[in-house]
């Protein structure tokens, strides 16, 4: 089989892990070099940038991208995990429904707004975030709680999905959704988003249903699932799905090289370039005249020189 490297973008079902997903996709590809840039909880839905082959080298530079999310917060009780997987926490004050028929749309705005800028961010307990070395999931199914250092995360967007009309929707059993978009920096959870809303209206509440939509510029719109990545490559077809080394580091500058430039930075060899106008240390997409990725190199701003940091495409003579 031809050699593969680029990004796949891949909508994750529900029910399965990250891990998961990057272990099938290894088993269709038949390629061990595999790997992703940002989990999902099992719970969750959605996109998943996945590196194949030499791309997997690329991982440095993705893994701080902005997230998007569609999610149902349930309003009414809290679990222990944040989301629906876990177990209900009831509330110490009075019911859900009493509180719920007080608010108002202002209090809900009021709510969303505290919530959006940079906050902090204290993780969940049932997260993969290590403290002394060890998973803080870890400890939480071993009925332990510890002290966690809050996180600074910025909250770009957190806004209900339906902007007129009624925000809430009544599920007759005490609790209420709402349907909310959330973008945001990476790191941020968006269970402990929903948590802390709750606690603004005075109620629990946690994430009933979470899809992601967007990784940095990769969309839902582009993503396929492992059952169409199969058909892809049964049908000899995987540059239908398989983007390009390129087109994952999209956001970056771009300097076109020419042939004997090309060998020069396979090799290993800074480039010397005049007026180039990036800042000092600055990394930027080094492509062949056909635009295929070769190498993302460090701008040295004291030389003037471009130094290849990682090497994607080998010189194959």
């Amino acid at each position: 089989m031809k050699r593969m490297d680029g990004i796949l973008v891949i909508d994750k079902p529900a029910g399965v892990t990250s891990h998961d997903v990057v272990d099938e996709i290894r088993r269709i590809l038949h390629e061990r070099r595999i790997g992703h840039t940002g989990t999902l909880d099992p719970f969750a839905t959605g996109v998943l940038a996945i590196l194949v082959g030499r791309a997997t080298r690329l991982a440095q530079f993705l893994s701080g991208l902005e997230k998007e999310y569609e999610a149902v917060v349930r309003l009414g009780y809290a679990t222990d995990t944040g989301d629906s997987t876990g177990k209900p926490i009831q509330p110490e004050s009075e019911t859900a429904e009493q509180q719920t028929r007080n608010w108002s749309r202002d209090q809900l705005e009021a709510a969303f707004a505290k919530l959006r800028g940079e906050i902090d961010q204290v993780p969940p307990m049932y997260s993969a975030k290590k403290q002394a070395g060890r998973k803080l999931y870890e400890l939480a199914r071993r009925g332990e709680e510890v002290e966690r250092e809050p996180v600074r995360v910025n909250i770009l967007a957190f806004e209900p999905l339906k902007p007129t009309g009624a925000f809430l929707k009544d599920n007759l059993d005490g609790t209420f959704d709402l349907e909310v978009r959330v973008a945001c920096s990476s790191g941020t959870y968006v269970r402990t988003l929903a948590e802390d809303f709750g606690k603004l209206l005075g109620v629990g509440a946690h994430v009933a249903e979470l899809r992601r939509t967007r990784v940095g510029d990769f969309g839902i719109q582009q993503a396929s699932t492992l059952g169409e990545l199969k058909v892809s490559v049964a049908e000899e077809a995987l540059g239908r799905v398989l983007l390009s080394s390129d087109a994952a580091l999209s956001r970056l500058p771009f300097f076109d090289l020419k042939a004997d430039e090309v060998r020069r930075i396979q090799n290993g060899m800074p480039l010397f370039v005049s007026a180039a106008g990036w800042n000092d240390s600055e990394a930027v997409r080094l492509r062949d005249e056909k635009s295929n990725l070769i190498a993302v190199g460090k701008f040295d701003e004291a030389s003037g020189s471009l130094r290849p940091s990682v090497v994607i495409a080998r010189d194959e003579n």
